[in-house]
């Protein structure tokens, strides 16, 4: 589970700790996949009508995340990528391990919900209000909001009537409105002109420089290499790279290209060159003690 302050010191450098954190999902199984099963409990279920698997969608990672860091989390799809999200959140609890934070992370487009029918300033407003803040803070923001998402001719249209990129740019503005400690942005940033990426770009540096964390879940390696300084790759379930953006992204990109032309002897060495560059993680509490 994702824990609190409580559990680390928040004048410490360490911001998240993934201790060992796994998820694994119980399903319902189909007949065939059911018979394979073995065991007393196994046939009571199937006598029973109740036939489960389980399914790996995260093996047990372990990461320390550093106030200042903005790190970049990359991976095919189905990889794990969005459960760990969750589980940094708090959204679901893991099934091994645990997760420690020095506060509740800020999942963008979950913190900043959106209302589509009604108009982008009265949902800065309620966005605003969402995440804790009071009308004289709402106001005391609002331009700033309004010119990072850079929406200034269509803020009295309804949400509806907004493209999904600019949907997007709001509610990155509204979520990082309010100097989050640990903020995580799930593939909301590959939308919006070049103009928006130099705003996005600045505004999470002004993140990192107030001492934040910052994780970005992306496909696209050109805005991981720009925004991160540092990247974790996961790859079915299980994390095989933790190093420099230029590194990861250039052995994720040999992958890849392995992958599409269904090389899959030349992938698989690939994933294990990888995961032979993984240290130990070792979690200091001296610097986050238990209490």
């Amino acid at each position: 589970m994702t824990q609190s302050t409580s559990r680390m010191d928040s004048q410490s450098k360490i911001a998240v700790v993934a201790d060992r954190a796994g998820m694994t999902y119980t399903v319902k199984a189909s007949e065939d996949a059911s018979e394979k099963k073995k065991g007393l409990m196994d046939r009571f279920r199937s006598a029973s009508g109740v036939n489960t698997v389980q399914v790996k969608a995260l093996n047990p990672i372990s990461f320390v995340a550093e106030r200042g860091e903005s790190i970049g989390v990359i991976g095919t799809n189905g990889s794990g990528k969005s459960t760990l999200m969750k589980i940094l959140t708090g959204q679901i609890l893991p099934t091994e391990g645990a997760v420690y934070a020095t506060s509740t992370p800020i999942m963008l487009g979950v913190n900043a919900a959106l209302v589509s029918t009604l108009s982008g300033g009265d949902n800065i407003t309620l966005g605003c209000l969402a995440m804790g803040m009071s009308l004289a803070q709402v106001e005391e923001k609002r331009q700033s909001i309004i010119d990072l998402s850079g929406l200034q001719d269509s803020l009295h249209l309804p949400l509806k009537s907004y493209s999904s990129g600019m949907a997007a740019r709001l509610q990155f503005a509204i979520a990082t409105s309010v100097d989050p400690e640990i903020l995580i942005i799930d593939e909301a940033l590959n939308t919006g002109d070049a103009q928006f990426r130099d705003r996005t770009a600045a505004r999470l540096d002004e993140v990192r420089e107030q001492a934040g964390c910052v994780f970005l879940v992306s496909h696209s390696l050109g805005t991981i290499q720009q925004m991160c300084s540092r990247v974790l790759w996961i790859e079915r379930g299980q994390l095989l790279m933790d190093g420099s953006p230029e590194e990861v992204t250039e052995k994720y990109q040999l992958y890849s290209n392995a992958m599409g032309r269904n090389r899959v002897k030349a992938s698989r060495i690939l994933r294990e060159e990888a995961q032979a560059t993984l240290k130990p993680t070792v979690i200091n509490w001296q610097s986050a003690p238990p209490r």
